[in-house]
């Protein structure tokens, strides 16, 4: 077998070792094994990393732009006991985080609204620190975005940001799978986000590189939608899969081959 295959078990496991890799901790096992719990608990870990690297102890007042389904706000409240406001565009989204808040227990300090990053509600110096996790990516404006991240976050607070930027030159069908699949403007590159940073006022902190975390969850998509493929038509139907078909390979070429990620750290100008 290893004569005829072992090629092919390098291939498709990897070829450092001919053996099982930790992807998971041995002190964290999962019930039921699958991609889908893997991704869930990168997720959490990641989470887990942005609490730790905004290092708001003190703070009392946490805003999340673009807070999703809740999760991570409801993190961040449990780990910092600060009141955090999560924000969302989509009333699916907002319905599933006031779920989550309910779960959560009336000790949970969250509060979950309708909102749109790009034109805040809250007054001017509401919040001691922000951050905003995947959610710029899908703003049509976003010097507007920052701008309002700035204003509503105290002189001398801090804004995690994570963004996607483009390298190279991609071929304009996987540059136009990513903004299809992501709903986004295409990515720019990452020079320009940080033309953009300092333009808004912020100073920047840190900047870190998580480019191999983003290329593995393009991957991972791709494989759970074959994986998952007949439950997702049922969902959504014959034409829009048949659409997302055509997408999913140029998709994956471009995380593969063009696509950055950072998270950044932030912080306003003092008074």
């Amino acid at each position: 077998m290893y004569d005829e295959f072992g090629d092919m078990l390098a291939m498709t496991l990897g070829g450092a070792a001919v053996h099982v890799g930790m992807f998971v901790p041995h002190d964290t096992p999962l019930r039921t094994p699958s991609l889908v719990d893997l991704a869930d608990l990168a997720q959490d870990r990641q989470t887990d990393f942005h609490i730790d690297t905004l290092d708001a102890a003190g703070a009392t007042a946490l805003l999340d732009i673009g807070c999703g389904t809740g999760g991570p706000a409801v993190r961040l409240a449990q780990r910092t006991g600060a009141h955090v406001t999560g924000i969302t565009v989509s009333h699916q989204q907002l319905a599933r985080c006031e779920e989550r808040a309910s779960a959560a227990g009336p000790d949970a300090r969250v509060t979950f609204e309708r909102g749109n990053a790009m034109d805040l509600t809250y007054a001017d110096a509401s919040f001691d620190a922000a951050w905003s996790i995947d959610c710029f990516a899908h703003l049509t404006d976003r010097p507007a975005g920052l701008r309002e991240a700035r204003r509503v976050i105290r002189p001398g607070g801090r804004f995690l940001l994570t963004e996607f930027s483009r390298r190279g030159t991609p071929p304009a069908d996987e540059e136009a799978a990513f903004t299809r699949l992501w709903a986004s403007p295409p990515p720019t590159p990452f020079a320009t986000l940080l033309t953009e940073v300092q333009e808004a006022g912020y100073e920047i902190l840190t900047v870190q590189n998580m480019t191999p975390n983003s290329m593995l969850a393009g991957e991972l998509m791709a494989l759970l939608y074959q994986d998952r493929r007949a439950e997702i038509e049922e969902r959504y139907g014959k034409e829009l899969t048949a659409q997302t078909d055509a997408l999913i390979g140029p998709y994956r070429r471009f995380c593969r081959g063009y696509l950055e990620y950072h998270v950044l750290v932030l912080r306003t100008p003092e008074a």
